[in-house]
């Protein structure tokens, strides 16, 4: 059992990044803490960071 679900996980892990887009066409917007529009540029590499709090 296990073997199989190995090799199902690595057929997944190759097929999915391949059905994706190679780049973005438009930028992303996204909502801060405050509720306004952030907006990451598409024409060169940007890093976010994503942090959530659960009270």
């Amino acid at each position: 059992m296990k073997p199989r679900f190995i090799v199902l996980f690595l057929i997944a892990v190759l097929i999915l990044p391949a059905c994706g887009q190679k780049t973005l066409n438009e930028p992303m917007t996204l909502l801060n803490q405050d509720q306004k529009e952030v907006t990451f540029p598409s024409e060169k590499p940007t890093v976010f960071f994503f942090i959530t709090t659960y009270t």
